[in-house]
């Protein structure tokens, strides 16, 4: 998804709608307030070949190439323009954004310093622009920001793009009254500019009052309606709209949100490869694989493409065409091809899942792991990956959910910690027990169950473990939603474990404590459905043949006889009964 920061942060001193001639800087900055970028980009190129000298026309260039996500580009231009012109600090300020963008704070602020630290009485533009760097970063730092405009703010309080950009950084700190403020006191300056009206539009989608800014937008479409980044700023709205939506209008909202982007390009005009690829990570953001599909084939077949092709060639590899192996090759390519820095949380993601699908059990939740780490605040990685691993799970695909859900499993403060695990023991004790099963052919020996009960083992041991973890907690949703039925499962893969089946008089009681604390919740629980019947019959019952084989008959006779208050017709428990 494109950043309206960093959208927002191009739109120039003073622009306004207007005509652009293609031909000076004037034009250029008016062409990037409106996003046309590559009309922008056209301009500027040609101005950089006519003024060499002048770097400012290097600045805004390398800005184009930020925007179009080509950090390394945007470099080499930055230092191009210091080369030509060496007193124009912009540039200087162009490579600390870089610096920024690439993870290095310390480095970024001393090019900042260093660019500052000549400037005139009335220059101010590196100060605005280092402030708006600061809030665009992978890591806003707004209140760095807010000290670099406050200097900015002190050389020129008749730049509305100064308070613009305050509002921008007072938002990002959730200080809604100061941002509200300086976005007003901008639109005092010129009340033609845009900039502030949408920056009070944002700060009621931070606060996810979805509805406010679509109708504010909307309101402020109809009296811009060739206004573009409008267009593209509906768009991210509907898409986080669409994240909160009830299931059955999760996908029209989502589709809204396909639609504005649509219009926003038509706007642009923008046809350029550059357009086609931030299209296209809207579209990852958003979840729109099919359109991405379409956009990505495009884009696989342009000469010189960005090498983030193969993230949507992925995605849709994994999501579209479940083809996992294809997936795990194109993220695996992305990885080797692009720089570490450009590459974002949802990457891991999905080269995690698609390398774990692919066999790659190794790499793959250290990816996972990863992705998580790295989730920014509109992300929620953590939910997309216990979702897959649910929907693997429902759809009997076992063993790759139970590799999933080994990754929130493992994190105690993860959100799906408990679930991940009651699935995680499931899934391992489904496998353990079949294993440790006798065959209808089988002849029952203490060996044949030693034979077994060595393949079974890990899966049970991994089983007894996630339902322990179940079982060990203290929140009262928890305990209500599973802790009854983890007992039991517990206890059955203790149970498998002993290997009652094949020896039993040598029971251990491995299981009786999960049977014995699944009697005593139940009964505090005052249950009575049918699968709590059955829970209390099955514990009775293998309680009692752990006391019959140790010859306490007495003792194994009170627990058949529990089981038969409450299912009468048990026959195993009668069999005993009546024996005893």
């Amino acid at each position: 998804m494109t950043n309206s920061k960093l959208f927002l942060s191009l739109l120039m001193a003073g622009a306004t709608l207007g005509t652009v001639s293609a031909q000076s800087l004037k034009d250029a900055k008016e062409a990037l307030a409106e996003e046309q970028f590559d009309k922008a980009k056209d301009i500027l190129v040609k101005l950089t070949e006519k003024k060499a000298k002048k770097g400012e026309n290097f600045f805004y260039l390398g800005k184009v190439h930020l925007v179009n996500d080509k950090v390394d580009s945007a470099a080499i231009v930055f230092n191009q323009g210091l080369t030509n012109d060496p007193k124009e600090s912009l540039n200087t300020v162009g490579l600390g954004i870089v610096d920024l963008l690439k993870g290095d704070s310390t480095a970024a602020e001393t090019k900042f310093s260093t660019a500052v630290s000549q400037l005139g009485r009335r220059d101010y533009l590196p100060l605005l622009y280092i402030g708006e760097a600061y809030n665009d970063a992978p890591k806003p730092n707004y209140t760095k920001s807010i000290e670099y405009l406050t200097q900015a703010k002190a050389k020129n309080e008749k730049d509305p793009a100064i308070f613009v950009a305050l509002g921008d950084a007072y938002a990002g700190m959730g200080e809604s009254s100061q941002a509200y403020v300086n976005y007003r006191d901008a639109e005092y300056m010129d009340p033609e500019l845009l900039a502030p009206k949408i920056g009070q539009a944002v700060i009621s989608r931070r606060a996810q009052a979805y509805d406010v800014v679509l109708e504010q937008l909307n309101a402020l479409i109809g009296e811009n309606p060739e206004y573009a980044p409008l267009y593209r700023e509906l768009a991210e709205t509907y898409y986080l709209s669409s994240l909160k939506a009830p299931e059955d209008q999760y996908r029209e909202i989502n589709l809204k949100g396909v639609e504005a982007y649509k219009k926003y390009l038509s706007l642009t005009g923008d046809s350029s490869i550059e357009a086609k690829t931030r299209y296209a990570d809207f579209l990852v953001y958003s979840g729109n694989y099919e359109e991405l599909k379409t956009v990505a084939e495009e884009l696989a077949q342009a000469p010189d493409v960005d090498a983030k092709v193969f993230r949507y060639l992925g995605y849709i590899a994994y999501n579209q065409d479940k083809d996992y192996a294809k997936a795990a090759e194109h993220m695996n390519a992305l990885f080797s091809k692009v720089e570490e820095d450009r590459l974002i949380p949802r990457d891991y993601l999905y080269a995690g899942l698609a390398n774990l699908s692919a066999g790659d059990s190794v790499k793959a939740p250290e990816l996972l792991k990863k992705a998580v780490e790295l989730q920014e605040e509109d992300d929620n990685l953590e939910t997309e990956i216990a979702e897959t691993a649910f929907a693997k799970y429902q759809d009997g695909e076992v063993d790759e959910a139970i590799k999933i859900f080994r990754i929130p499993a493992a994190d105690p403060e993860s959100e799906y910690y408990y679930d991940a695990n009651y699935y995680l023991g499931l899934g391992q004790y489904s496998k353990g027990s079949k294993i440790v099963s006798p065959g209808p052919e089988d002849e029952i020996t203490p060996e044949l169950g030693q034979q077994k009960l060595s393949e079974g083992k890990p899966f049970l041991d991994e089983a007894v473990i996630a339902f322990g973890n179940v079982t060990a907690a203290t929140k009262q949703d928890v305990i209500d939603k599973y802790l009854i039925n983890s007992l039991y499962w517990k206890g059955l893969s203790e149970l498998a474990l002993d290997n009652v089946m094949y020896d039993p008089e040598n029971v251990k009681g491995l299981y009786l404590d999960s049977f014995t604390k699944l009697l005593e919740t139940i009964k505090a629980s005052g249950k009575t459905d049918e699968t709590t019947v059955s829970y209390i019959a099955d514990a009775n019952n293998y309680i009692g043949y752990y006391h019959y084989f140790k010859g306490d008959n007495a003792k194994a006779k009170t627990y058949f006889e529990e089981t038969l208050k409450v299912r009468p017709t048990d026959e195993i428990a009668t069999q005993f009964v009546e024996q005893l």
